[in-house]
């Protein structure tokens, strides 16, 4: 090998890493799910944003070092051979590729930000439901290192005033911070503190069907786990 290609061989690895994370997205529902992807500020873009798996699929993303961003499930979605169109759930500005844009509320979050100096990553339904959703780690150490499941159907419960309805189904459940837009709700405002934003009604119910997932702003304790050197499956349904 030549001076010149070794030292470009030096760089590549010294860019890419060699503790790269495998983002595997896998759909086990019954129908096409189109996964969005949202990278934190300064970070890459993966799969340039978005991508369809129908029914049975998975796909392997490999996440570099030091990655941040946020993973989600679009439902309904329909786009035309440029790859514009709409999601009934999810959708992120009418792009099958979500350039720098994040899911439209409500929406399951996966939440990643890797490598500092753990891996810590969540279920967040801050934004809301719409989605199953649960986040598998493989070959990573720490005490909380584990799965983590939101697969009760949020749906079904959700109270009539969180409701996100299509053609008479309900297809989302908002929280209440987006419903609202309260401060109380949001933990804004004079509420932007743990101890003034405690959890409401309604985050209650968000809880007790996916006890592992965020269901506010300041559910931490329960919400945020940690991996070092692992690898993660993100399943819808």
């Amino acid at each position: 090998m030549g001076i010149i290609h070794f030292h470009l061989l030096l760089v590549l690895i010294s860019v890419l890493g060699t503790d790269a994370a495998v983002l595997t997205l896998e759909n086990r529902c019954k129908d096409a799910v189109w996964p969005g992807i949202l990278a934190g500020s300064g970070k890459p873009l993966l799969n340039n944003g978005g991508i369809a798996l129908k029914p049975g699929e998975r796909t392997d993303i490999n996440a570099p070092p030091g990655w941040s961003g946020r993973l989600w499930g679009r439902t309904g979605c329909q786009f035309d051979p440029s790859g514009k169109g709409k999601c009934i759930t999810g959708d992120c500005g009418g792009v099958l590729n979500c350039e720098g844009e994040g899911g439209e509320p409500p929406v399951s979050l996966a939440e990643f930000t890797l490598d500092s100096p753990m891996d810590f990553y969540d279920v967040s339904l801050v934004d809301g439901y719409n989605l199953p959703m649960t986040i598998i780690p493989s070959g990573g150490t720490g005490d909380k290192c584990k799965e983590v499941t939101c697969v009760s159907d949020l749906n079904q419960k959700c109270p009539k005033d969180l409701q996100m309805v299509d053609n008479g189904k309900v297809v989302g459940c908002k929280s209440a911070c987006v419903a609202f837009n309260k401060p109380e709700y949001c933990c804004s405002g004079e509420f932007g503190t743990p101890e003034k934003c405690p959890p409401t009604e309604f985050s209650k119910i968000f809880k007790e069907s996916c006890p592992m997932s965020y269901s506010y702003a300041y559910d931490d304790l329960t919400s945020t786990f940690t991996c070092k050197g692992a690898n993660y499956v993100i399943r819808f349904c």
